[in-house]
């Protein structure tokens, strides 16, 4: 069963300027050619920036009883660890300066908030998930949902504590909330 799902689509105002900037270049493209020239120039221009746009912003995350998935990505919720939303600050802090380069982040620049998700075990390959959207308090409450609903068929094995997760505040959470009454931009 789905619990949430939420496209990262393109807001209205890109699509605007976008369109504005193609009308821009393609002045300069037909000047001196016939009308025929100047009209499959915009028609082509506006298709491929609606096409770059809309490809761009079908990034979808859907959360159901199981996994998670952040665009081409899936995560089960068994090897969910903490999840945290996140304000503009402290999304910019993970994606620049507390980043992990190992992560998985499915961020968008019109999309200032986001949600950390902890992979649990800590693996080197994908140590954690940010995953920019709209809604970061939602979507964390429907993760930590499912995975309340999920929590007792986990599918790993802990006898080792090689994917039991962190106690505590992991140290990116906590110097991304740091920052956030910092003045550093």
């Amino acid at each position: 069963m789905r619990l949430y799902r939420e496209r990262l689509g393109v807001p209205t105002s890109w699509w605007l300027v976008t369109l504005a900037c193609a009308a821009l270049l393609g002045t300069p493209l037909w000047a001196g050619l016939s009308i025929a020239f100047a009209i499959a120039i915009y028609a082509i221009l506006g298709a491929v920036c609606a096409v770059v746009l809309h490809l761009w912003g079908a990034a979808t995350i859907e959360v159901t009883d199981t996994v998670m998935r952040a665009g081409s990505q899936v995560l089960p919720l068994s090897a969910v660890g903490e999840v945290a939303a996140m304000d503009a600050a402290q999304t910019r802090a993970l994606r620049g300066p507390e980043a992990n380069p190992a992560a998985y982040l499915l961020i968008r620049p019109y999309l200032p908030e986001s949600v950390y998700v902890e992979v649990a075990g800590r693996p080197q390959q994908r140590p954690y998930w940010l995953i920019g959207t709209r809604s970061p308090s939602g979507l964390a409450a429907a993760i930590e949902d499912a995975r309340r609903r999920g929590d007792g068929d986990r599918t790993w094995d802990d006898a080792h504590g090689d994917h039991a997760p962190k106690p505590g505040r992991s140290r990116r959470i906590e110097a991304a909330r740091s920052r956030r009454g910092s003045n550093a931009r």
